[in-house]
């Protein structure tokens, strides 16, 4: 498979080894989506998912992690949002080094430029040309928010 994949895999042994159960449950959960994107990309054949398939994998379980901390803290269910920051610490470990926000903006104003993209209604020209560009590297969120501010200010 991938390296990405190949260090879950490793780092699942050594939970196991080492008897670490939460970080155990975290890590099994995390093969299982990867598996499970793997059969869905089946079609016919064995398909063997590119580190940035498995990216966006964790991209989607990291998203998730954030937004239950979000409705636990709103809760004030502080013990459920602790145990959702550790798996999303594990996590994001084997995701690529994001974007900063400085970056994205960068990226979002050569967009702008290249694409002559004068108003708002513009938008999804310029978040079409931009995603690709950041993919698995940027959460789509701060990207659009970015995107938004830069043609607000046309």
């Amino acid at each position: 498979m991938s390296s990405t994949y190949e260090n879950i895999v490793q780092d699942l042994k050594n939970a196991m080894r080492s008897k670490d159960a939460p970080r155990l449950q975290v890590l099994r959960s995390l093969k299982a989506k990867i598996l499970e994107k793997e059969i869905s990309e089946r079609k016919g054949s064995d398909v063997v998912l590119k580190d940035e398939q498995i990216h966006e994998v964790l991209m989607k379980a990291a998203k998730q992690r954030k937004d239950s901390i979000a409705q636990f803290k709103e809760a004030g269910r502080d013990d459920l949002a602790e145990t959702e920051e550790y798996e999303l610490q594990i996590i994001e470990s084997y995701l690529p080094e994001m974007l900063s926000e400085e970056k994205i903006r960068q990226l979002a104003k050569e967009v702008i430029e290249d694409t002559n993209a004068s108003s708002m209604s513009d938008m999804g020209k310029v978040m079409g040309s931009l995603m690709p560009k950041v993919k698995g590297k940027a959460d789509g969120a701060l990207v659009n928010r970015v995107v938004r501010e830069l043609l607000e200010k046309i």
